[in-house]
């Protein structure tokens, strides 16, 4: 033993004085060797020592490098496996090198070794199936049950809900649930909704009252002569108004891009200018032609206004789109300024094809069907999407936002500003309408007439 601490300190000394270790069974340096040389024995044992240290140590340093280099790019399962590889490459004190090298644990090492030798994690999992903690729902068996309770649509009647007046939110949901015995955070009730089939979700506008039983009639009616008019090359259109709007620093729904943090600034409240009021965008949508023409009214929106409209369409487009055409078929909804029931619309539109010559045909969609407009989804949609977000603080802002309207389809818009007055309250009698009947001016068709006649061309 003297003889072997005697030894170590003389390696020691050697390597201080920077002479060159010759890592070799049974030898090392020249020093060593001349004094070491009356016992063999002992100076085998040191030189094997000393070799098998260095290259330990220069075999860590060069997993350490590895290590440093590929862990940030491997998951959980792979490091083990990595570890155990190279556990097993190192052979006798492999693992407790590699852990040494790598800051592992020792058990890491030796589970990667076993990975390796075994093969029995699944494919793709960093971990065996099962590990971790348990779900909220395997732990506590009637948390989802409870949480279906609260949110079930069939207990919205039940007076006793809980939650019957107030808004389920998951923060919400989660606290009463706390108070029910059940421990949850808000994320694991979301988790477990969707679980069950839930999604958040907002209503749905598809309740439409009660139905006229000749609704699908109606339509078929509209149809057959949306087709005849077109067959024959005659001009279809569709009208209506579209909601007002107030004209200044308003805020729009929907969002545009624009700068970070720098939104479009809109007035805190929604009070009319009574300098600039509002507007009242009425459309004339050519079907065949897929066309619009607006024009923006300042005043009320009356028949007066809804008639002026399509005589200016056919003033400045339709007559020169269809030239040879001797009728027009204009489909409406059945209310507003030009309902089915509004007296100055029937007379307005004997005027217009008085003054026209055309023959003048309205078909008035059933009762609750104002969406199914053709100008509704096809128009007004576009110019809702158009002005999104953008306050319509004038009148040419909002001119010139309609008559840019397009679509991918080819439609095409043409936008005017309607300054002039159209009164309310104007009445017309029921005899003046009674008269235009009589004199065949205005024909009521056997099918509906209510929603379906024909204005004829008269004095």
């Amino acid at each position: 033993v003297v003889a072997f601490v005697r030894a170590a300190g003389e390696v020691r000394q050697t390597t201080r004085r920077n002479q060159q270790l010759r890592c070799r069974p049974g030898r090392v340096g020249p020093a060593f060797t001349k004094r070491a040389s009356k016992n063999n024995c002992y100076s085998s044992s040191v030189g094997a020592y000393a070799c098998a240290m260095a290259t330990a140590a220069d075999r860590e340093a060069e997993v350490a490098r590895k290590w440093e280099l590929l862990s940030p790019f491997l998951d959980e399962r792979q490091r083990r496996l990595w570890m155990g590889a190279e556990a097993r490459e190192g052979g006798r004190g492999g693992v407790g090198l590699i852990a040494r090298a790598t800051g592992a644990a020792r058990s890491t090492v030796t589970r990667g070794v076993f990975e390796l030798e075994n093969g029995e994690e699944e494919p793709g999992r960093a971990r065996r199936g099962g590990g971790g903690r348990k779900r909220a729902d395997v732990t506590d068996p009637g948390l989802a049950g409870a949480l279906r309770a609260l949110v079930d649509p069939d207990a919205r009647g039940d007076p006793e809900s809980p939650l019957q007046w107030t808004t389920k939110s998951l923060r919400t949901l989660a606290g009463e649930l706390g108070r029910a015995g059940h421990k949850v955070s808000p994320m694991t009730a979301g988790r477990l909704l969707k679980d069950s089939g839930f999604s958040l979700q907002s209503s749905v506008k598809a309740l439409e009252g009660n139905q006229h039983p000749d609704r699908d009639a109606q339509f078929r009616y509209i149809n057959t002569q949306v087709h005849g008019y077109q067959d024959s090359g005659d001009p279809v259109i569709s009208v209506d108004a579209k909601k007002k709007e107030k004209v200044g620093q308003y805020k729009q729904a929907g969002r545009s891009w624009r700068p970070r943090g720098q939104p479009e600034k809109t007035n805190v409240h929604d009070f009319i200018d009574k300098e600039k009021g509002k507007v009242t965008p009425y459309g004339v949508y050519d079907v065949a032609a897929n066309s619009g023409w607006v024009a923006v009214g300042t005043d009320h929106d009356t028949a007066q206004f809804a008639v002026h409209t399509i005589c200016a369409w056919w003033g400045e487009v339709g007559r020169e789109a269809y030239p040879a055409a001797s009728r027009l078929l204009v489909t409406a909804d059945g209310g507003g300024s030009n309902g089915y029931r509004t007296r100055l619309w029937k007379t307005e539109l004997a005027r217009f094809a008085a003054e026209t010559g055309l023959e003048v045909t309205v078909c008035h969609l059933p009762p609750g069907t104002s969406k199914w407009n053709k100008i509704e989804h096809r128009l007004f949609s576009q110019i809702s999407l158009a002005w999104r977000d953008r306050p319509l603080v004038s009148h040419e802002v909002i001119v010139n936002t309609i008559a840019a309207v397009t679509t991918r389809t080819g439609l095409t818009v043409t936008a005017k500003l309607d300054t002039s007055e159209y009164p309310k309250g104007i009445k017309i009698p029921a005899g003046q309408i009674t008269d235009l009947e009589k004199a065949g001016i205005l024909h009521r068709h056997d099918f509906h007439g209510e929603w379906n006649y024909t204005v004829n061309p008269g004095n």
